[in-house]
């Protein structure tokens, strides 16, 4: 009885890097987790051929972006841990924990960290006529006027909002927060000098900084935007905030760890192509070099989750308040 329970364990221990071995025998569903169109779709399908070529089966990349990437969300944490659906979606899932007061998942238990893909940095824009030239500038007209400073966001409780809250909680100041629904039409907003500044997605901004229309002062994350090498970070502005939005993929949280690597891989290796590297670079984004294990992204998200829940709880924000 004991030889036979014995020898049933170590068929069961063999059997992961067996599975991961023959992993992929049929396509794999990558549930993205907002609409067609925007920088999470774009880069799913980007990777989708490259991942085709690296997993020799079709790749199917299906939209689920109702309820602010709840429902696709919801939908991978209670799929099946067998590697065949994955989620892609954007750091907002590391403010969840700490906007919503219930969440129908928990985004740190019930989901795996597969793969970081690419940094998404948010860029500090003015109009082009605006004296403000940095963020030394910014602090001191705040200090000035105060709550009458106002900063325009892509949305309530998203990453570009809780930016300006950290900017107020590490200088002191009371600057207004104005929630938009996009980019563009918070965009119209500061060009027509309704707002003061806006804190917006890189994506969108580039193409309005090359053309001259709005000004960049400033960058989020830990390094320099290389499409903007000449606009300093909020930390070397003084700002001591780094987290940054990205691009990223999860398994269900059960997912064996030799899939977990596998899918790793296969994804590291699509991002990693020199093509999908313009490609990612003219896109806005930054990849991430060097690219991060299972673990170290693990580490990081968890990292991200505490950064951003500590600016969403001190300023007080809900994903329901405006």
């Amino acid at each position: 009885m004991i030889l036979r329970a014995l020898l049933l364990a170590a068929c069961v221990f063999a059997a992961v890097p067996a599975t991961a071995q023959t992993f992929p025998t049929r396509p794999v569903r990558i549930v993205v987790a907002s609409p067609p169109g925007g920088g999470t779709d774009i880069m799913a399908r980007l990777l989708s051929e490259p991942l085709r070529q690296d997993l020799g089966q079709p790749i199917v990349v299906e939209n689920k972006g109702a309820g602010n990437g709840i429902l696709g969300s919801l939908e991978v944490a209670r799929a099946a841990p067998d590697g065949y659906t994955v989620l892609m979606i954007a750091g907002a899932l590391a403010i969840a924990p700490s906007v919503y007061a219930k969440l129908p998942f928990d985004p740190l238990n019930d989901l795996k960290p597969i793969a970081l893909i690419a940094q998404v940095p948010l860029v500090l824009v003015t109009k082009n006529d605006s004296p403000l030239n940095s963020v030394a500038d910014l602090i001191a007209l705040a200090k000035r006027d105060g709550d009458k400073v106002t900063f325009a966001s892509f949305g309530n409780a998203t990453p570009s909002h809780l930016v300006g809250e950290s900017m107020n909680q590490l200088s002191g100041l009371k600057m207004t927060h104005v929630p938009y629904k996009g980019s563009a039409p918070a965009l119209t907003d500061v060009l027509g000098g309704l707002v003061t500044f806006g804190i917006l997605d890189a994506v969108s901004m580039l193409p309005q900084v090359k053309g001259g229309r709005v000004k960049a002062i400033a960058v989020t994350g830990p390094k320099r935007f290389p499409a903007l090498p000449d606009r300093p970070t909020l930390v070397e502005s003084g700002i001591a905030f780094d987290p940054v939005g990205w691009h990223a993929v999860f398994a269900p949280a059960a997912i064996a760890p030799a899939l977990a690597q596998r899918l790793n891989a296969a994804f590291v290796k699509a991002a990693g192509r020199a093509d999908i590297r313009e490609r990612i670079v003219a896109g806005g984004s930054v990849p991430i070099e060097p690219p991060l294990t299972v673990e170290q992204w693990t580490a990081r998200f968890r990292q991200d989750v505490e950064q951003w829940g500590r600016v969403a709880k001190a300023a007080k924000v809900t994903a329901e308040s405006q």
